[in-house]
């Protein structure tokens, strides 16, 4: 099998800097683990916080620490160092290598979207607190066994939220996602950049809030190839 990504972010409307931040990093003992944090506000307050957030997530996962605890310790970290008084949301999505499985950790009220084959479409919509204003914040995890067809939607708060400051009508990424499935998209390219489009375009084309979107599909099995790619635009 093989398990492709892909991501789409767009920073707020006349803000130079997006306060969501994206970090990767390769699992100790195989696989790989995102971090998607959304910092409270926007600019570069939020985008402090973020980093903050994202950087002591991946400095653990990259010392074999397990999604749950490192989501544990980042938000320990942030009321710390915040006394308690900003908060992010935080996801992790991780693929190990070791029990091929995807994990899922959130602290984010919006829902994760999962599809797989005999499932159908689902979230993944426990109650969950952002980290940094709780003490006894924890995240909810998932997790499920990697099987070809399987797709997953992370993204921030922006995107559901679209149109709801603009006069139209909120955006429904779930709703989105099921019409692309009905139609046949599976690649994760096409549904990132498709739901952070069409939540532009409800926005009138000047987001409200900064948008992040993250994709995990899985392919069918492929003859063995080892070869590891990753592709990136940044535009300047």
């Amino acid at each position: 099998m093989e398990v492709q990504f892909a991501v789409a972010k767009i920073s707020k409307y006349a803000i130079s800097e997006s306060g969501d931040t994206l970090e990767m990093i390769e699992r100790p003992r195989g696989g790989i683990s995102l971090v998607l944090v959304d910092g409270q506000r926007s600019g570069k307050s939020a985008k402090n916080i973020s980093n903050v957030v994202a950087r002591k997530a991946i400095q653990l996962l990259a010392e074999g620490v397990r999604d749950g605890a490192a989501a544990r310790a980042a938000h320990d970290y942030l009321y710390t160092y915040r006394k308690g008084k900003v908060s992010a949301t935080l996801n992790i999505l991780s693929i190990d290598n070791d029990t091929k499985t995807f994990v899922i950790s959130r602290n984010n009220e919006a829902p994760v979207i999962v599809y797989q084959p005999e499932s159908g479409l689902y979230l993944l919509d426990e109650p969950s607190r952002s980290v940094g204003t709780h003490r006894n914040t924890k995240p909810v995890i998932t997790e499920f066994p990697i099987l070809p067809g399987s797709i997953i939607v992370v993204f921030t708060d922006g995107l559901r939220h679209a149109g709801t400051l603009s006069g139209n009508e909120r955006y429904d990424p779930v709703a989105a996602m099921a019409n692309m499935l009905a139609d046949g998209v599976t690649s994760p390219r096409q549904i990132a950049d498709t739901l952070l489009a069409e939540a532009v375009d409800r926005d009138n084309g000047r987001p409200r809030d900064d948008i992040s979107v993250l994709v995990a599909a899985v392919t069918a099995p492929l003859p063995k190839n080892k070869v590891r790619r990753l592709d990136v635009q940044l535009p300047l």
